[in-house]
């Protein structure tokens, strides 16, 4: 039995190696994550981090070499079976030959209880495209149809897997549209992407995967801080610049401190306590924190899981 408290997805200690020619591939290293309902997750890594064998794992599709996974209080396959949990792939699983409607309606008729199939086509935004064939959708288009299909059996957790793979910018914004209809509902998400910005624009929560672990999680400003931390920026007057970036230069938690005339930019892990001291024992004005782009912390948590992995 499960309740509102039970988490939508709930991995711990999760391993999966494969074996190779060159030897055992260890794609998932001991990885734990808890997603709550009705949140939204980007699970964000460079290729070969892992994230689309745990997604695998969390729907079923393969079992762990060690660790457990539970997706809302059951098994990923009896989750699944039950219409629980629903997935959107990056390919397979259409006919060609077949009319955008004829293929919903072929995959409804499977489920003994399913979402109306106007109501699916209209949430994935393909009514006007209902009679058109599968072999000439575009790439988007299609992807629409799998959201459509994943859609039928009313799921409470929907797993995507770098969803708008291929698409163009209008098509990507467009399958954005449908998806936050579906998380304002109330829908638990937890998508794989390698678009940072698709991560800090859709995401509550962004998981950073690198080398089979998580590296970094929680929300965009706080994945920034804790690689790159913060910059702290104010006017003081010209005669206390030189003291102050002294004093500044001498805490453990700033990293660098720059003079520009009478403006002191300071990189540091404590904004707080460095923003206090300025205004309030330095007399700065025109304050300002500002944190580092997703890109640049993607690329430093990721090079340092890199470099741990190899030492």
């Amino acid at each position: 039995m499960t309740t509102n408290d039970t988490p939508a997805v709930e991995i711990t200690a999760l391993t999966k190696s494969f074996p190779s020619r060159a030897g055992t591939v260890h794609a998932v290293r001991g990885l734990d994550l808890t997603v709550t309902r009705g949140e939204v997750v980007a699970f964000l890594g460079p290729n070969g981090a892992g994230k689309t064998t745990t997604l695998d794992v969390v729907l079923g599709l393969t079992t762990p070499t060690t660790g457990e996974v539970r997706v809302l209080g059951q098994s990923p396959r009896e989750a699944v079976r039950a219409g629980r949990v629903s997935a959107v792939l990056q390919t397979g699983g259409l006919l060609r030959d077949l009319t955008v409607l004829e293929t919903v309606e072929l995959i409804a008729s499977t489920y003994a209880v399913h979402a109306p199939v106007a109501d699916v086509l209209r949430r994935a935004n393909l009514t006007a495209l209902s009679s058109r064939k599968v072999s000439k959708c575009s790439g988007g288009e299609q992807q629409r149809l799998r959201f459509a299909l994943a859609l039928l059996p009313d799921p409470e957790v929907l797993v995507l897997d770098e969803p708008t793979a291929g698409m163009d910018v209008s098509a990507r914004r467009a399958f954005w549209d449908a998806m936050h209809a579906e998380a304002d509902a109330g829908r638990t998400v937890l998508f794989a992407t390698h678009y940072l910005e698709e991560a800090d624009s859709f995401a509550g929560r962004i998981v950073l995967v690198a080398e089979g672990r998580v590296v970094a999680d929680g929300p965009t400003d706080v994945i920034r801080g804790q690689a790159l931390g913060r910059t702290v920026a104010a006017r003081l007057d010209v005669d206390l610049v030189d003291a102050a970036a002294t004093e500044l230069r001498g805490l453990a938690a700033v990293h660098e401190v720059r003079v520009d005339h009478d403006r002191l930019t300071v990189t540091t892990t404590d904004s707080d306590g460095v923003a206090r001291l300025l205004l309030t024992s330095l007399a700065a004005r025109d304050l300002e924190v500002t944190t580092g782009s997703l890109e640049s912390a993607f690329i430093a948590l990721t090079t340092t899981a890199s470099e741990g992995a190899a030492a």
